[in-house]
């Protein structure tokens, strides 16, 4: 991959960073496309490393329906939201951004080189301030942090947990006058009481991507296309998806459909690209 650097203050870009404390001096860059990124919307979706399977599902949905609408995902090519949301926003056609904690040459987790990759060909871009060759440390996970909210318009949180590196990225969109989403969970669920934590402190609930628009500034009024079932019984099961049910033992309950119905379905809707699975016999609307 090709590497360009970017002074940032002597850059056209200067009042999208100029917010960021400590200042971002310099960014290195692998992506042919960093001006028009950077002249669309941009919503940060960050997370915690540890998802659950409501977590995955809620974000791949956030992530694809707002690429879907000419959004790009800012996230930091971490293990569990993170990397749900750019996988998300690339298999929606969308656009991309990674921050990353590590030079663009070694990249971190070593694990996602690939999901690297397929960003920067997919006319999303790498960016980093780690200059080639330098050692990741432990600070520049939190350092990486920073950037990622502040090259952003807003940050959704969309799962994290109490004590979730997460907390440092809605610190510090707070400190740089970012408005802060979190999509609420389940009370009893360790996965989401950070997100619960952060509505309960002040930041703005959402449970639809036309939340994170409104936010922005973007007229809702326009609806996202909805999915829609070939006959009754897959629109019965698209409406239970619809209301945040991607469970596939709870879909065949309280679809009250017939196990032979339920899973003939299933499996057409995944072929004709309705929906996918996103493992643990969970399911979501593509």
């Amino acid at each position: 991959m090709s590497i360009s650097t970017l002074t940032v203050r002597d850059s056209p870009y200067t009042a999208i960073f100029e917010g960021i404390e400590p200042a971002v001096d310099r960014l290195y860059v692998t992506g042919d496309n960093l001006e028009d990124l950077l002249s669309r919307p941009r919503v940060a979706i960050v997370g915690s490393r540890k998802i659950s399977a409501y977590g995955k599902t809620i974000t791949a949905q956030f992530a694809a329906e707002l690429a879907r609408q000419g959004i790009v995902i800012v996230s930091g090519l971490a293990y569990g939201v993170d990397a749900t949301a750019h996988r998300a926003t690339l298999e929606a056609g969308g656009l991309t951004i990674a921050v990353l904690p590590s030079s663009i040459q070694e990249i971190y987790p070593a694990a996602h080189r690939g999901l690297a990759e397929q960003i920067a060909q997919s006319g999303g871009a790498l960016l980093s301030e780690y200059e080639p060759d330098t050692p990741t440390m432990k600070h520049n996970f939190i350092g990486r942090n920073r950037i990622v909210s502040g090259m952003s318009d807003v940050l959704l949180i969309t799962e994290a947990a109490i004590n979730s590196g997460t907390m440092h990225t809605a610190r510090f969109a707070l400190e740089q006058g970012k408005d802060v989403l979190a999509i609420p969970g389940n009370i009893t669920s360790l996965t989401s009481a950070g997100t619960n934590n952060l509505i309960k402190s002040g930041a703005t609930p959402v449970t639809c991507p036309q939340d994170v628009l409104h936010a922005l500034g973007i007229n809702t009024t326009v609806s996202i296309p909805k999915v829609k079932g070939s006959n009754t019984i897959e629109q019965t099961i698209l409406n239970l998806m619809e209301e945040n049910i991607a469970d596939a033992n709870e879909l065949l309950i309280r679809s009250e459909l017939s196990t032979d119905q339920f899973n003939q379905a299933l499996v057409m809707m995944e072929i004709t690209g309705k929906i996918r699975a996103v493992g643990a016999n969970q399911w979501t609307i593509r």
